[in-house]
């Protein structure tokens, strides 16, 4: 395979590998999250470009269909944010798991590592399903050895202020909030890859 890193001087390329809340649904295109993440990173120095593969309505199976051509080779690391729609449908824990690995694995496969943003399942289905569901994610961390962002949308649960009207998918506040927590957690990740680059 075509080595994923890029060449030294050049801007490290990320891909958010995503549902609307990456797509940016309802948004103006410089509101998505991929592109306020970039923004931040750049005020903090970084040389990166985060490309948006982001599909409302897409669940984990969907992202797993499109993985291979949703990432293009030169990738140095994907953000990947699925399960959302899985919870929403209710849709069994262990299709969501089994997916959402399947990503990982074709991704390692190809020599790109992940950072995972984990989703965590409305109250309202049940503490059984919530157990289960919220499990998905630091188990899978932990069994790949991923960097783990544990809920992709901390920080703006249930404040009307930072949502769209269908209070599921953030304003353009909300996507400000969501980047700016999960800056620290993509920084490491970053210097991760640096690290596995020059080795």
């Amino acid at each position: 395979m075509p080595d994923a890193h890029a060449a030294p001087g050049d801007p490290v390329k990320l891909v958010a590998l995503g549902d609307s809340l990456t797509a940016g649904y309802r948004l103006p295109a410089d509101a998505a999250f991929p592109t306020v993440l970039e923004r931040l990173l750049k005020a903090k120095g970084e040389d990166v470009i985060v490309a948006n593969a982001g599909v409302s309505g897409d669940t984990a199976t969907g992202g797993l269909d499109r993985v291979d051509w949703s990432v293009p080779d030169g990738t140095a690391g994907v953000i990947l944010e699925l399960g959302a729609n899985d919870m929403l449908r209710g849709t069994d824990p262990k299709v969501t798991a089994g997916a959402l690995s399947a990503i990982i694995e074709r991704l390692k496969a190809r020599g790109i590592p992940v950072l995972l943003a984990g989703m965590q399942a409305a109250p309202n289905l049940g503490p059984d399903y919530k157990a289960r569901f919220d499990a998905i994610y630091p188990a899978l961390a932990e069994r790949y050895g991923l960097t783990l962002y544990p809920f992709f949308l901390d920080g703006i649960v249930g404040d009307r202020a930072q949502h769209l009207d269908d209070m599921l998918h953030p304003n353009r506040q909300g996507v400000e909030t969501i980047a700016a927590r999960m800056l620290p957690t993509v920084e490491t990740f970053l210097g991760g890859l640096r690290q596995g680059a020059s080795r």
